[in-house]
């Protein structure tokens, strides 16, 4: 028995790195997967692995910032599974898109405004397919991704960090909009992980530098933050709600 038996969850950016572990990870635990990603064949790669372990897994082509995408992501997940217990909001610009890394003089506007389409209104989008099926059934677990950047502010992808910083006061809120509804909302905020796929030796180094800030010094890898996903996602945190884990390793203490 997992503890997710015959829950569904959809995991946004669920085809690549850290989202493909949490997808991974969900249906050990028992829930069906759900893989929405922009990606489409990436998408399906994944679900046909988790297919290949005896899981249950479907893969939507999904653009987190397009209304009718979303809202078809929630509509397909509907009518193969019939319910929506979990969201995991993993979709962002980061690892896997070209992202300036600069100070806020060399970000350009569009840059920035491409940057929240995908961060803040995709997890708006995403949340807002998901809440009629939750608030129908009586349960609903939406769990955010932040980062644990937005606690320290180093200078650098001021937007990216804005963003996520944006993702904890919407967790907070929303968390308060629909808990009569029984929908827990929290947040995840991984230190810098390990997530890109084939890493070149430039991003191990620059993932290693951040060793010497934690508490627990190595590398984060994915699979570090599935746990936590897990028990969010999971009866154990029925009673935790509006709240953001900071998952880095001690790097900070907020």
């Amino acid at each position: 028995m997992g503890r997710l038996d015959d829950r569904v969850a959809i995991v946004t950016g669920g085809g690549h790195g850290i989202g493909k572990v949490y997808a991974e990870r969900l249906a050990q635990e028992g829930a069906k997967a759900v893989i929405a990603e922009i990606d489409g064949p990436a998408a399906e790669r994944v679900a046909e692995g988790i297919r290949a372990q005896g899981g249950e897994a479907l893969a939507i082509r999904t653009d987190v910032t397009d209304p009718a995408s979303t809202q078809a992501m929630a509509r397909q997940t509907m009518e193969r599974y019939g319910r929506i217990d979990i969201l995991v909001n993993n979709a962002a610009m980061f690892a896997t898109v070209p992202m300036n890394r600069g100070l806020i003089e060399e970000i350009s506007v569009a840059e920035w405004d491409q940057l929240m389409a995908v961060n803040l209104k995709g997890v708006f989008l995403c949340t807002l397919a998901v809440l009629p099926a939750m608030k129908a059934q009586g349960k609903g677990k939406i769990i955010n991704i932040s980062s644990s950047t937005v606690f320290n502010g180093p200078p650098g992808r001021i937007h990216y960090i804005t963003s996520k910083a944006g993702i904890i006061g919407f967790t907070r809120t929303l968390a308060r909009e629909v808990g009569e509804f029984n929908i827990n909302v929290n947040a995840v905020a991984p230190g810098s992980t390990l997530s890109e796929e084939n890493p070149d030796p430039s991003v191990v180094a620059m993932r290693q530098r951040r060793v010497a800030d934690r508490a627990i010094r190595r590398l984060q890898v994915p699979e570090d933050l599935a746990g936590t996903v897990v028990f969010l996602a999971s009866d154990d945190s029925d009673f935790i709600t509006g709240q953001t884990i900071a998952v880095d390793g001690g790097a900070v203490f907020h």
